[in-house]
């Protein structure tokens, strides 16, 4: 979720070198987070991975980092981080962090899944987070265990389509589709990427219950099993500060 999240409130994602950590005396505990401690900071940019008109090669910046850490100040010198910020007017070296704790550690994974999702924001076919399941219903096949539950539901970009099939002795098997098709092919999105924040951070925990195409009383049991599970896959959206 914070690579999304962050990502989406940025109007700079700078990679950049930590050269300078202090830290700031006399900051009130209600302005920064809690357990935390808050350091001016320096960085050299390293590449500006999203944002308009270029960015200098130093930055100035306040950070709160955690005071108990396995990880203190001193150990994120000279650590290449990736900074969620914005601009400060006027002031072309300083930027504000989106978020007070809005820097994250360099890995070549988390590069890959920022990138990744600076792509799909950027995207003209960008998915958009779950406004709302509109209907849900299962379908059961000619084989006993066999079955579909089709879970139809509307974004501010339109219809997003879960599809969860059952095979006799086989474990369900689910998908989804942002477009209008609904094939064999469908597959779930991949964890920490647009797609699954957009389901994972905005499905209801229930469906209501005018969702629920008409159907006898097993049929929609196995409906609302089928989308608990499709939640238990997605897994929780939380912070992991």
């Amino acid at each position: 979720m914070d690579t999304v999240e962050l990502s989406k409130k940025a109007d700079l994602v700078v990679l950049a070198r930590i050269t300078q950590l202090k830290p700031v005396a006399g900051t009130a505990p209600g302005t920064r987070l809690p357990n935390h401690r808050r350091y001016y900071a320096e960085a050299s940019t390293r590449a500006l991975l999203y944002g308009k008109n270029g960015i200098g090669g130093s930055l100035q910046y306040l950070v709160d980092l955690p005071e108990a850490s396995a990880q203190s100040a001193t150990d994120w010198m000279g650590k290449d981080v990736f900074l969620f910020a914005s601009r400060v007017p006027g002031r072309p070296k300083e930027i504000k962090l989106v978020e007070p704790a809005a820097q994250q550690l360099w890995s070549p994974e988390r590069e890959s899944r920022l990138r990744g999702v600076l792509r799909a924001l950027v995207s003209p076919r960008a998915t958009a987070p779950v406004t709302g399941v509109r209907e849900l219903g299962y379908v059961p096949g000619n084989l006993a265990g066999q079955g579909r539950t089709q879970i139809f539901l509307d974004t501010e970009k339109g219809p997003v389509t879960i599809a969860v099939r059952h095979m006799p002795g086989q474990p369900e098997n689910w998908g989804v589709s942002f477009s209008e098709l609904t094939g064999g092919g469908l597959h779930p999105p991949t964890k920490d990427t647009l797609e699954w924040y957009n389901l994972a951070c905005f499905l209801p925990a229930s469906p209501p219950q005018s969702a629920y195409v008409s159907g006898a009383f097993p049929s929609k049991q196995q409906a609302y099993a089928d989308y608990r599970m499709v939640l238990a896959a997605l897994g929780p959206c939380e912070r992991s500060q």
